[in-house]
Parts: C-alpha cells; structure tokens; sequence
C-alpha cells in the first residue's frame, strides 16, 4: 500500500529532540555547493518532517538508534550504519519512533530544476555506510563553525561533507556492468524491461542480478526501473504539454491507470496534479 501523506508539510521537533543546523544564509560557503542546510539530528518522538516538493536532494546518514524513513513510497525502518537518499521534487518524509533515540546527519540541497541534482533516478535509495568516520567529518565542520570560522578551514570541511555525499548518491559506478546497463536503459526507458531482459543485458543471472542491485542501490532492478520512469515522467510533465497517455508510452507504460498509480506510489500525487504544482 502506497504511504499516506498529509496535505502540507510537517515540521515538528519535540521537546526532547537536540538539532545542530548550519544555514546556507549564515554559512555562504555552503551555497557554492548548493547546499541549502545540513545538520546533526538526536530525533524523538513526536519529531517528524514532511516535504511534498522539496526544491533539492536529500541525504541522511543514521549514526545511532533508528527511525522510520519515507524511501519509494513507502514507510522502511533506517537504522545505525546505514544512509538513505531522495530526489529533488519527491515526497520526503521521515519521523522518530516512540521510545526509541536517533541520532543522523542530514543535508538538504537548493537545486532548481535547470541543475542536475546530487541524488537522481540513478543514485541508491538506501546502502550501508560507515557512519562512525561520516559523522567525524560533520562534527570537524561543527568545531570549527562554534571556534575561530576560518573561511579556508570551513572550505575545506564543506569541501569533504560534498566529497562524501556525492560518493554516497553515485556508488554503483563502482560496478561496470550497472553503469552500463541503467545507463543503456534510461536511453531505452519505454522498452518492455523485465528482470530477465535487464540480467541479460548486464550479461549476469537474474539471481545475481537482484543481489547486485539490492547491494549497490538498496532496492530490487524493478523497482528501480520504476524510478528512472518515474523521474522520466516529471521531467516530460514540466518541459511538455503532452497528454497523460503520450507521457505514459514514452516512459514505459502500456496503461495510463498503472503509470497514474506508479507515479502517485513515488511522487505523491497523479500526474495531472504534479503538472499544475509546477
């Protein structure tokens, strides 16, 4: 069952919960890499966010505890050592369960639509991580921003979070066969492609292939398939006055009712009403 999310955007804190937040408007370095804000989470519940339309990526890094994560249309637990990712103009939401501390790192990202993206349909939804040495690298910039704020020094901190986050949201390029093969696709994206027909063409087992996608992406070759379509479709939405149905066949989908139903899953709400929001 497709998430169920609110009207509007949520922005709830708790009493209990702790937040660091650098600010882009404060911190001028921290725009050069179109960073909006970044931060240092200890969530409790009633702590929860919801962003619709959220104007760029998303990365979260948990370093202790777990919480309930928003990642393709449904509800999935983060939990310690892992990190998760969202796309500009995708529902992202997340929230701290009750009875229970979670600590992340986070950064949001101002990318406007003319920009390529930090996270894409390419990058992982979820993957393990080493969070120990990550969160080092956030608490350094940290230090250094309630200290002296050397502009050289707080470059160079900026410069390594950038570093690591662009690792995190590219790392099947460290697989030949993935990038050649979701590269080929997103060329191909209205080609009928099945878990056989997607293992072929990476010349591997459908076996192996799951493995391989669920290693590298953190979710299963369908669904990420799903998700090149999916951000195919916002893009022909924004730039084009195309029917529904002309869109649909160009992404993939034999039927309007099942691409209407994929596109509400991932983006929250059909497609005609992603058109009139933008």
């Amino acid at each position: 069952m497709p998430a169920v999310l609110p009207s509007q955007d949520i922005t709830i804190d708790g009493p209990k919960s702790v937040r660091w937040v650098l600010e882009a408007a404060d911190c001028k370095a921290l725009a050069v890499q179109r960073i909006a804000r970044l931060g240092i989470d200890e969530a409790v519940a009633p702590y929860q966010r919801v962003r619709l339309h959220p104007g760029g990526s998303f990365v979260m890094i948990c370093v202790e505890g777990s919480g309930r994560v928003l990642l393709d249309g449904r509800w999935q637990t983060l939990g310690q050592g892992m990190a998760c990712m969202a796309p500009p103009r995708v529902p992202n939401a997340f929230e701290a369960l009750k009875g229970k501390r979670w600590r992340f790192l986070w950064l949001r990202y101002d990318e406007p639509s003319f920009v390529s993206p930090l996270v894409s349909a390419a990058s992982p939804v979820r993957l393990k991580v080493d969070g120990p040495h990550l969160l080092r690298v956030w608490e350094g910039l940290r230090a250094e921003w309630e200290s002296t704020r050397d502009a050289r020094a707080l470059h160079h901190w900026i410069e390594l979070v950038q570093h690591h986050a662009r690792r995190l949201a590219e790392p099947w390029r460290r697989d030949e066969r993935l990038r050649k093969l979701w590269s080929h696709v997103e060329q191909r994206i209205a080609d009928d492609w099945s878990v056989a027909t997607l293992a072929h063409e990476a010349h591997v087992s459908e076996e192996h292939f799951r493995r391989l996608c669920w290693k590298e992406l953190g979710r299963s070759p369908i669904a990420h398939l799903t998700s090149l379509r999916v951000q195919a479709a916002q893009a022909m939405l924004a730039a084009t006055n195309d029917k529904q149905e002309v869109v649909a066949q160009a992404v993939g989908y034999r039927s309007p009712i099942a691409f209407s139903r994929a596109f509400k899953r991932w983006v929250g709400c059909l497609p005609s009403e992603y058109r009139a929001r933008i």
